[in-house]
Parts: structure tokens; C-alpha cells; sequence
């Protein structure tokens, strides 16, 4: 019995090993440049993707896939520009003919005190953490439904979002990210659709690297697991969301934040 048993899990422990096989599927990223959108197309790649990674900074965008040959295509994209975006997707359809998952990584934030935002900071930070997520939602959606997909969508917010720690733009942008996720994951689920969130904590992105180190400390202190997230941290998680493990997960808030809030 003891043998079954144990025959019976490394079965199982081989097919979850499968349904993280990434071979046949074609994975859009933003923010690919750096921090959590460099660090989500690396795994995927490494789990056989090809990888279509996208940034304003066309560049360095190219640096992140430099090294999949075919797999891999940069494509320079102001999530911002509803133009750009729509131009990406079709770059996209005409490279691969499909697209499976899409990851919306890019993010920006502006230090503002409330009664001193500037219109134009404003604007752009929800014109890129808001308004870009929703415009690649809707052309991955679109594609999706064009070929038949059954794909996922993972949007990154932030746990501010549900705490309130942080600036005002930066905080309602990524409130925003979470119930727009629900409503389109609603929607599109007909459709075979997934769409989830991730909401990580403080992570060793660029938007840390200017935090003095007495207040990094204090921060540190205040999170269960003892550390901040690492880029890896969230692009693991993407990895599962998007994969046949999480098939029946969608319309989630998932927190990957070392336990600083519970949400």
C-alpha cells in the first residue's frame, strides 16, 4: 500500500511538472526592461516560452530576450498609447499568430504630497499604471478571442492598494488595477479567459532604490517574513497563474508581500 501510495504522488508531482511546460505558448510582457517584468520573462522563459517582452525603452527591452533566438522578440510599446499598444498585438499576431498569456508589469510612481500633485503627474501615472493595463487587457482579450486561446491574463497592482500607504496616484492606479481585474475576469471567463492580480509588497524594483536605508530597515521590520520581495518572488507566482495548476483561479487578488497585510 505504502508502495501505491508513494508511486501515486510521483505521478501526480510528474504532471504538475507538465502543466508548468511553457513550450507551445506565446507570453506578453510589460515593464519587460527591468525589475518584475525582466524577472517574469527570464522564468518563463526558462520554462520553454517564447517571450514577446515590451517597453517604452525599446533597447533594453531587446536586451532581456537577447539570448532566446526565435523565442524571443522586443517590441517598443507606450502601454500609455492606445495606438502602440494596438500595434504591439498585431507585431505579435503576425510573429507567433497568437498570444497566451499577457502580463501587465509596467508601473510608474511619482513622490507627491496629496495637496501638491501636479495635473501632469496625475495623468501620467494613471495614464501608464491604469489606463495601459486596461488597453493591454483589451487587445490580449481581443486576440485571444480571435484565435480560440484559452489563455491568462495576470495584472500586477500593489498591497498600498488595500492598506493606503502610499502616493495618491500611485495608490488609486493600482486600487483601479484590482477591480478592473474582476470585472473583465467576469466577463471573458465565457471565453475560457483567466484574469488574476498579483499584489506584492515592497520589492527590490528601482522605485526602492532611492528609500534611505534607516527607513528600508524600519520597513523590513515591519514585514512577517523578514526581507522585501525579490523580483523572482513575483515572477514564480506568475509562472503558476498562468498555468493549467491554477485552471480554476480567477477574478483573485493574490498577495505576494511576506505577509506585511493580509488581504
Amino acid at each position: 500500500m505504502m508502495s501505491s501510495g508513494s508511486a501515486s504522488s510521483a505521478e501526480g508531482y510528474d504532471e504538475s511538472e507538465k502543466k508548468m511546460d511553457y513550450a507551445d505558448k506565446v507570453v506578453f510582457v510589460t515593464g519587460a526592461a527591468q525589475g518584475m517584468g525582466k524577472a517574469i520573462c527570464q522564468r518563463f522563459a526558462a520554462l520553454g516560452a517564447k517571450v514577446v517582452a515590451a517597453d517604452i525603452k525599446a533597447e533594453a527591452a531587446a536586451e532581456t530576450v537577447a539570448d532566446l533566438g526565435d523565442r524571443g522578440h522586443a517590441v517598443a510599446c507606450n502601454v500609455a498609447d492606445a495606438e502602440a499598444v494596438r500595434k504591439a498585438f498585431a507585431d505579435v499576431e503576425t510573429r507567433f499568430g497568437r498570444v497566451d498569456v499577457v502580463i501587465n508589469a509596467a508601473g510608474i510612481g511619482a513622490v507627491d504630497s496629496f495637496p501638491d500633485v501636479p495635473d501632469d503627474n496625475w495623468n501620467r501615472v494613471i495614464g501608464v499604471n491604469l489606463t495601459g493595463t486596461f488597453l493591454c487587457c483589451r487587445e490580449g482579450v481581443r486576440l485571444m478571442q480571435k484565435h480560440g486561446v484559452k489563455g491568462a491574463i495576470i495584472n500586477i497592482s500593489s498591497t498600498g492598494a488595500v492598506t493606503g500607504e502610499g502616493p495618491v496616484h500611485y495608490i488609486a492606479t493600482k486600487a483601479g488595477v484590482m477591480g478592473l481585474t474582476r470585472s473583465i475576469a467576469r466577463e471573458v471567463a465565457a471565453s475560457g479567459i483567466r484574469v488574476n492580480t498579483i499584489v506584492p509588497g515592497a520589492t527590490n524594483t528601482a522605485m526602492l532604490a532611492g528609500i534611505p536605508d534607516e527607513w528600508m530597515q524600519a520597513m523590513i521590520k515591519t514585514i512577517p517574513l523578514g526581507r522585501v520581495g525579490e523580483p523572482d518572488d513575483i515572477a514564480r507566482v506568475a509562472t503558476f497563474l498562468a498555468s493549467e495548476d491554477a485552471v480554476y483561479i480567477t477574478g483573485q487578488n493574490l498577495a505576494v508581500n511576506g505577509g506585511m497585510a493580509f488581504i
